[in-house]
């Protein structure tokens, strides 16, 4: 049985003693996405809130952008299109609310957030797809949102941030659109992480290797790990990762993902994109947004700054 608490940061413990652990199950899915918020309420003050109903994929239903603009401020701004976590299969735009406002307060950008469709209801491609007809709309209308589409990248956390590093590379291949960034934070991207040998430290706690799975399973339709998976699913399955948008990417060292993290920065230096790479010791998964001490701190400050010289 893996036992990483000896490793997990001392100031990140006291919120696993409240958290009851989770794998997550078709049968609790609906209670885990019907459970009130852990974050205190947003404070409106700091950004205005516009809701679009736009065109999703061929098809497909229509999506809803939130465009959150920061307060008193004029003029074209630079753009963040963020894709929220929640393994694919759980979460929504207005969880992020109370991080997202203080956010493009402080970086003076706009934010775009697409509610995607979940699984397993909706599987590959509905979602991606969602992603990019999203993506699409809100270049069309940079002008009317105030938005430069020079300085517009994709951000996420999580499966959000799978999903942003599967939008590059979309983006990328279909050639109809160019993105300043990509900014993924403790990202899902593999799916061969579920049949690799278990990790001896990482994913104990929050995200877990049984969570992974059905998560996973969820989003493909089937058991993970198999030959014939997109890399727009499953964005590590990419084998060429030239000519993608400068890279940031940060990870807790005890965070299930941490491998997959690693390697696919690994990899993209050597395709010769610009990348930088965090790893917090002590860190699982989420402990920047969950938690707060110094580790969380320096997480969420590294973040922003990167933000700011991505958007600039």
């Amino acid at each position: 049985m893996m036992d990483s608490l000896h490793l997990v940061d001392p100031t990140l413990r006291p919120l696993l003693e409240m958290l009851p652990p989770i794998s997550l199950t078709a049968d609790i899915l609906p209670a885990m996405r019907d459970r009130p918020s852990m974050f205190p309420p947003a404070d409106e003050s700091l950004a205005t809130l516009e809701i679009h109903t736009v065109p999703g994929p061929a098809g497909a239903p229509d999506i809803d952008l939130h465009v959150f603009r920061p307060v008193g401020v004029t003029g074209v701004l630079p753009c963040i299109y963020h894709i929220h976590g929640g393994g694919y299969v759980m979460g929504k735009v207005s969880d992020y609310d109370p991080l997202v406002r203080p956010l493009i307060a402080d970086l003076q950008c706009v934010m775009v957030s697409v509610e995607y469709r979940l699984a397993p209801e909706t599987s590959f491609p509905g979602p991606i797809e969602d992603c990019y007809a999203g993506l699409a709309w809100t270049i069309a209308h940079a002008k009317e949102l105030g938005i430069d589409p020079a300085r517009l990248g994709v951000m996420g956390q999580s499966a959000g941030g799978g999903y942003a590093a599967a939008l590059a590379l979309m983006v990328r291949d279909r050639g109809e659109y160019a993105l300043a960034f990509q900014h993924l934070i403790y990202p899902m991207l593999d799916d061969r992480t579920c049949t690799a040998a278990p990790h001896p430290y990482a994913g104990e706690f929050i995200w877990t290797a049984q969570s992974n799975r059905f998560g996973w399973s969820s989003l493909l339709g089937h058991a993970p790990g198999g030959d014939d998976v997109s890399p727009y699913a499953a964005p590590a399955r990419a084998t060429d990762l030239g000519n993608l948008p400068r890279t940031y990417i940060a990870t807790g060292a005890l965070d299930l993902f941490v491998d997959e993290d690693i390697d696919y920065a690994t990899r993209l230096i050597r395709a010769g994109v610009p990348v930088e790479l965090h790893v917090y010791p002590g860190g699982y998964h989420a402990f920047d947004v969950f938690a707060d001490g110094p580790v969380s701190q320096q997480a969420r400050r590294d973040s922003h700054e990167a933000l700011r010289r991505a958007l600039a």
